[in-house]
C-alpha cells in the first residue's frame, strides 16, 4: 500500500468525516458550505475547518481552485483508491470493452490535458425518438431479456410494490455509495426498516438515505400519475436534498452557475435556459416508447444538464427507474458500479458526448440487479394471475350483488362474463379466485366497487 493510503487509514477521525463529505459534493465546495453541513452536528469554526483542509492538501487527497473568498475544494481520487473501492482488482478491466477502455482512459488524464468544454444543445438536437438510440438493439435484448416483466398485464407499479423493502435498501445503499456515502448494506437496511442510525457516521449520510427512501417511496406509491414531467422531477430532487442543500433551493431550478469536480465540463448557466432545456429533455423522453431507451436517456441528459445546485446524478438515478416501474420491469439499481466506474463513465458524457461506456456499465450491472431483485419476487410468491385480473374480478362481484344474481342465473353470469372476458386458459384460476372473493365478501372489502352495505347485507342474506 502506498505512503498515501497509509496516511489516510492513520489520519484522525477528524480529517475523515471532512473527506467524507467533501465527496459528498458534486461541484468544487466553498468552507461555509463545510462549515454549514459540519455545525449541523458538531461546533467547528471555519478557521480549524480551513486547517483541516490544508492538512488533506498536503496528504494529496485534496486539492483548491480560486483565490481568497473564492477559493473552493474538492477531493482528489488516487489511483490507489481505485484500486482499493474496486469490488475486485480487475473490476474496470472486464467490465469495460477496449473501445470503452479507450474513452475512459481519456477522462482520467490529468485535468490539464483535458479540454475544457460547455453544454452542447447540439448533442440533444440531434437525437430524435424512436430512430435515435443510445442503447444498441443487443442491449436492448439483453436488457428484456433478464428483466422482462413478471406479466405484461400487471397494473403499473406492481412489481416494485412487492419487493419495495428490497428496492428500498438495494437503490438507497447503491445511490448513495455512488455519492461516497459509507453507509454499508447492512446498516442502510437498519436504518431504513428498523431506524437504527449507525455508529461513527455523519448526520448527512443518515440524511441521504432517509432522503432516499422517500423519493421511492413516492415513486412506488405514485407510479400510476408520475409522467415524466418537470414537476415531478422536481418533488424527486426535492425529496433527495432535503436537509442536504439551502431550503431555497431544494427542487429548484438552479439560479447560479455550478462546477463539477474533477472534470472540464461547465455546465449551462441561467435559470430560464435551464428550463427550457429541461423541457425539451423532458418533451424528448415521453416521445421514446422503448423503456430502457427512456430510462438511459434520462439518466445521460438529466445528469449532463445539471438542472439543480447538487443531487443531479441521484435526481437522475431514481427518474430513470420511472419508465421501469410503470412497466412492470426489474429496476435499475445500479448494483456493483465502482464509484470510479461511474463518474468516469458520466463524465465521459459531460466531457465527450460519449455514452458508451455508461451504456455499458447500465446493461452490466442491470442484468446482476435482475437476480437479486427476481429471487426476492420468487420469495414472496407473486400470484401474477390474481393481480392481472383483479379489476375484472371485481367488477363481476359489483354486477352480481348490485344486481342480486343467485344459484343458476349467477352461475349463466359468470360463465358468460368467464368466456367474453378472460383469457380460456385462465378460466380455472379466475374461478377459483372469484369464488374465493364472494365466499369472504365483507363490508370491509367492498370499497370501490360501488357496492352499498344493504345491497351486501341483502345478497349475503339470499345467497347464505
Amino acid at each position: 500500500m502506498s505512503d498515501k493510503l497509509n496516511l489516510l487509514s492513520d489520519m484522525n477521525q477528524k480529517l475523515q468525516s471532512l473527506l467524507t463529505l467533501l465527496k459528498t459534493f458534486s461541484h468544487p465546495v466553498a468552507i461555509s458550505e463545510l462549515s454549514e453541513k459540519l455545525n449541523q452536528s458538531e461546533n467547528i469554526s471555519d478557521r480549524t475547518i480551513r486547517r483541516y483542509l490544508q492538512q488533506l492538501i498536503k496528504l494529496g487527497l485534496v486539492e483548491s481552485q480560486g483565490k481568497n473568498k473564492g477559493v473552493r475544494y474538492f477531493p482528489v481520487i488516487m489511483e490507489e483508491n481505485r484500486q482499493v473501492n474496486n469490488l475486485d482488482d480487475n473490476h474496470s478491466s472486464f467490465i469495460f470493452t477496449s473501445e470503452n477502455k479507450m474513452i475512459i482512459d481519456q477522462i482520467r488524464q490529468p485535468l490539464i490535458k483535458r479540454e475544457l468544454c460547455s453544454y452542447n444543445t447540439d448533442w440533444l438536437d440531434s437525437y430524435q425518438a424512436n430512430q435515435t438510440y443510445y442503447l444498441s438493439v443487443e442491449q436492448r435484448k439483453v436488457l428484456h431479456k433478464h428483466g422482462k416483466p413478471l406479466i405484461d398485464e400487471l397494473p403499473a407499479g406492481t412489481y416494485a410494490r412487492k419487493i419495495f423493502n428490497h428496492l428500498l435498501i438495494n437503490l438507497s445503499y447503491n445511490s448513495a455509495r455512488l455519492e461516497g456515502n459509507t453507509y454499508s448494506i447492512v446498516d442502510t437496511e437498519k436504518l431504513l426498516l428498523e431506524g437504527k442510525t449507525a455508529a461513527n457516521k455523519l448526520d448527512m449520510e443518515t440524511i441521504m438515505i432517509l432522503n432516499h427512501k422517500e423519493a421511492i417511496r413516492f415513486l412506488v406509491d405514485g407510479i400510476n400519475r408520475m409522467e415524466i414531467n418537470i414537476d415531478n422531477i422536481r418533488s424527486l430532487h426535492y425529496l433527495l436534498a432535503d436537509g442536504l442543500i439551502q431550503p431555497e433551493d431544494a427542487g429548484q431550478i438552479r439560479d447560479m452557475g455550478v462546477r463539477i469536480s474533477l472534470s472540464t465540463y461547465i455546465p449551462l448557466e441561467g435559470k430560464a435556459r435551464i428550463t427550457t432545456q429541461l423541457n425539451r429533455i423532458v418533451s424528448k423522453a415521453r416521445q421514446i416508447q422503448e423503456p430502457y431507451e427512456q430510462s438511459f436517456f434520462l439518466l445521460v441528459h438529466l445528469a449532463y444538464l445539471q438542472s439543480f445546485i447538487d443531487v443531479n446524478k441521484r435526481t437522475a438515478r431514481l427518474t430513470a427507474n420511472i419508465p421501469l416501474v410503470r412497466h412492470n420491469l426489474v429496476p435499475v439499481s445500479f448494483n456493483d458500479i465502482t464509484i470510479d466506474d461511474y463518474n468516469s463513465a458520466v463524465i465521459s458524457c459531460y466531457e465527450l458526448n460519449r455514452i458508451e461506456p455508461l451504456a455499458q456499465l447500465y446493461v452490466w450491472s442491470y442484468q446482476r440487479s435482475c437476480k437479486h431483485y427476481q429471487t426476492r419476487a420468487q420469495s414472496l410468491g407473486i400470484d401474477t394471475l390474481r393481480v392481472k385480473y383483479r379489476q375484472q374480478r371485481r367488477q363481476l362481484i359489483a354486477d352480481i350483488v348490485t344486481q342480486q344474481l343467485y344459484n343458476l342465473a349467477q352461475d349463466k353470469y359468470i360463465n358468460n362474463f368467464i368466456k367474453n372476458n378472460i383469457s380460456k386458459n385462465d378460466h380455472k384460476k379466475f374461478l377459483l379466485d372469484l369464488q374465493h372473493d364472494l365466499n369472504t365478501l365483507d363490508s370491509y372489502n367492498i370499497m370501490g366497487m360501488g357496492i352499498t352495505k344493504k345491497e351486501l347485507d341483502k345478497w349475503k342474506k339470499i345467497n347464505n
